[in-house]
C-alpha cells in the first residue's frame, strides 16, 4: 500500500544522459587516462616524447566530440537548460572551460612536436592539461548532480 505521493519520473533525468553522451565517454576517459601513463613515463626514455604525442591526439578527438555533443542547439546542454534553465551558469562556465582546454590540447601538441623544447616543460604542460580536463569532469559531474539533487530531490 502506498502512503505518500507517487512522483512523478524526473524530465530531467531522462535528459541527462542522451545516447551520445553515454556512447564517448568511456573511450574519452581511456584516453585521458593513457595520456596520463605516457606523461607518467621517465622523460628521458627512449620514445617519450613521441608516446605522450601519439596519446594527445585521441584526447584532443574526444574532447571535440565531447565538445559536439555537449554544445549547439540540440546538444545535451541544451536540452538541461530546457529541463532546468537554473543550471544557465554551470553551463556557461563549461562551455568556456571547452574553448580553454581545446586551445590548451592544441599548444601542447605543437609544443611536443618542436625539437627543443625541453622534455621539463611538455610534463609541466600536460600536467596543467589533464588538472584541466579532471576539474573540468568534475564540475560535469557536479552539474547533473545539482540537475539530478533539486529535480529528484525526496521527501523529508
Amino acid at each position: 500500500m502506498v502512503t505518500g505521493p507517487i512522483q512523478q519520473p524526473s524530465t530531467v533525468v531522462a535528459a541527462a544522459r542522451p545516447p551520445a553522451a553515454r556512447q564517448h565517454r568511456p573511450t574519452h576517459l581511456g584516453d585521458i587516462h593513457a595520456l596520463a601513463r605516457a606523461l607518467a613515463a621517465p622523460a628521458g626514455e627512449p620514445r617519450w616524447r613521441q608516446r605522450l604525442i601519439t596519446r594527445l591526439d585521441p584526447v584532443r578527438q574526444g574532447f571535440a566530440e565531447h565538445v559536439r555533443v555537449t554544445e549547439g542547439p540540440t546538444g545535451f546542454y541544451a536540452e538541461l537548460l530546457h529541463h532546468a534553465p537554473r543550471l544557465d551558469r554551470g553551463v556557461r562556465l563549461l562551455t568556456r572551460e571547452h574553448a580553454a582546454i581545446a586551445t590548451a590540447i592544441t599548444a601542447l601538441q605543437h609544443v611536443a612536436e618542436l625539437p627543443g623544447v625541453p622534455d621539463e616543460e611538455l610534463c609541466g604542460r600536460a600536467g596543467q592539461l589533464l588538472r584541466a580536463l579532471h576539474r573540468h569532469r568534475q564540475r560535469g559531474a557536479d552539474l547533473l548532480w545539482e540537475a539530478y539533487e533539486a529535480d529528484l530531490g525526496g521527501e523529508t
